[in-house]
């Protein structure tokens, strides 16, 4: 299978989902959005944008309905990468929906999506070059960064996919497990959403049918996951990064 290298294709876009009413996490997000959660003192929305502004990714979009002004005020000054925000106050999208609604800014091309309750620590590659770097838009629609679910932080579920030697999904069954998760971020084609007449709708479903189709890859990231969704995962994840702090550095040459 034809691969490219991280140099030659990277998305210049993405699509950050910040607008979710964060409703596992209540009553903190009663009067805080989950996307400005902190670990570690970092919000979960900062750490996503700032590991699109270091994967050299241009443009994000930020997509706003659950105490919006409070997502809005907290862009103010970005300037890697450039913000633009899609206000969906009036009515909540879902993920699809959402992606729809701005579908036009993305001129055609692969973008990448996010999810903000989510991101790593311990990573010696970037993980978002990583999953551009197995991008093959002649073979797929849809390629997902995935994490063990096994040893990753605040993964309650039975996972999400399994992965074929040659890197393609196929959607766990019901009553089975899985190895591996969908870590939040993908890489999706535009074409995907074409003829889309709905304009509040999932995302979740375009994944499993790239997958029946045989269109769906995925890559498993590098380092430990931290999936934030839930008030207790908060602390787990603050453990997670201190201890990733503290761990010693290999020195290059040591063995």
């Amino acid at each position: 299978m034809s691969r490219t290298s991280p140099r030659s294709f990277a998305p210049d876009a993405a699509m950050v989902f910040a607008a979710g009413l964060g409703s596992r996490m209540r009553p903190l997000t009663d009067r805080l959005p989950k996307p400005l959660v902190a670990i570690a003192g970092v919000t979960l929305l900062d750490r996503a944008l700032d590991a699109f502004a270091e994967a050299g990714v241009a443009t994000a979009i930020v997509n706003v309905h659950h105490l919006a002004d409070q997502i809005e005020t907290r862009l103010e000054g970005r300037e890697r990468p450039r913000v633009t925000v899609s206000d969906e106050r009036e009515r909540l999208l879902d993920q699809g929906g959402g992606i729809k609604k701005v579908l036009a800014q993305f001129g055609g091309r692969p973008f990448f999506v996010c999810n903000t309750d989510a991101f790593w620590v311990g990573a010696r590659e970037d993980n978002l070059r990583r999953l551009a770097g197995i991008w093959d838009a002649e073979i797929m629609d849809v390629a997902l960064l995935l994490a063990p679910r096994l040893g990753s932080v605040g993964v309650e579920w039975d996972g999400d996919f399994h992965r074929a030697e040659d890197g393609r999904l196929t959607k766990r069954a019901a009553g089975e497990t899985a190895d591996y998760v969908y870590a939040g971020i993908g890489i999706l084609k535009p074409q995907l959403f074409e003829g889309v007449e709905q304009e509040a709708f999932p995302l979740a479903p375009f994944f499993f049918r790239a997958a029946e189709q045989g269109r769906l890859f995925g890559v498993a990231l590098d380092g430990k996951w931290l999936h934030v969704g839930t008030m207790g995962a908060i602390e787990e994840a603050e453990r997670a990064v201190a201890e990733e702090t503290d761990r010693p550095r290999q020195v290059e040459g040591e063995r």
